[in-house]
């Protein structure tokens, strides 16, 4: 029995890992609630913004990861 979740994307004769669309999607929509963040001066009560970056960017990937690409 095959399984029907995608291991590798294929793009022409290069395959590569589901992984990278996920943390390049992740990045960007990471980016845009950063932005969002900012603009209704939410991270002005928080310590080290760029670290809570990371962790948006991270929760993104297992969201993406969990909802999308389904390992």
């Amino acid at each position: 029995m095959s399984n029907p979740w995608p291991h590798e994307l294929s793009l022409g004769d290069l395959y590569f890992s589901p992984v990278i669309p996920a943390v390049v999607l992740g990045f960007v929509l990471a980016g845009i609630t950063a932005l969002l963040l900012n603009r209704l001066k939410l991270t002005r009560w928080l310590y080290a913004p760029s670290y809570l970056f990371l962790a948006i960017w991270a929760l993104w990937i297992l969201l993406i990861d969990r909802l999308w690409i389904h390992f």
